[in-house]
């Protein structure tokens, strides 16, 4: 078992945070692979498995991938590896979930071994002038017109260490049992 993993599933929960900030510590292909078996994985609707993943270690093709948004993408640039997830709108109409599943398996999986990963929504984002952010990626890596990008999860050895999620800042009052209460007037 790596050093780094977690001792249970609540405290990886706690733990894992954006890391927005890596290393230049390579990451082992052991451990990589190990990232991508959970993705493949993630439950998906009907167990269609719709979902496909580019994996991308370029540094050149990483600082492109990093300017699909006019922000919140830049991070891409350093990361040792991205991930681009995509679904197939033509296999399921679940596709857009089963891909958010599979990328956020990815990066649990990612963060019991150790590593710091961090979610780029390219789904319904845009460039300054109106292209969506997956034609800009669809350009770079030429996957077909009916995969689409549901996100990029870029991965490293985290330069940064976040303080585990707060306890205390937990929105309990946003769970509610049964039914909505019934507002009082």
């Amino acid at each position: 078992m790596n050093e780094k993993a977690m001792g249970n599933f609540s405290e990886l929960v706690q733990k894992r945070r954006s890391v927005r900030k890596f290393t230049d510590e390579e990451i082992k292909a052991e451990d990589l692979q190990t990232i991508l078996r959970a993705a493949l994985m993630s439950p998906t609707s009907k167990g269609t498995r719709a979902w496909h993943f580019v994996v991308v270690d370029d540094k050149d093709l990483l600082e492109k991938m990093s300017l699909c948004r006019p922000m919140g993408s830049q991070f891409i640039a350093g990361a040792k590896v991205a991930v681009v997830v995509l679904g197939d709108r033509e296999v399921t109409d679940a596709w857009c979930e089963d891909a958010s599943i599979a990328a956020v398996t990815m990066q649990y999986q990612a963060a019991d071994l150790g590593l710091g990963s961090c979610w780029c929504q390219i789904r319904n984002r845009f460039m300054e002038n109106g292209e969506p952010s997956d034609n800009v990626l669809r350009f770079l890596l030429r996957y077909p017109e009916n995969l689409t990008a549901e996100c990029v999860i870029g991965i490293g050895y985290p330069a940064i260490e976040r303080k585990p999620q707060d306890e205390d800042k937990l929105k309990w009052e946003n769970v509610h049992v049964g039914a909505f209460p019934q507002e009082v007037e």
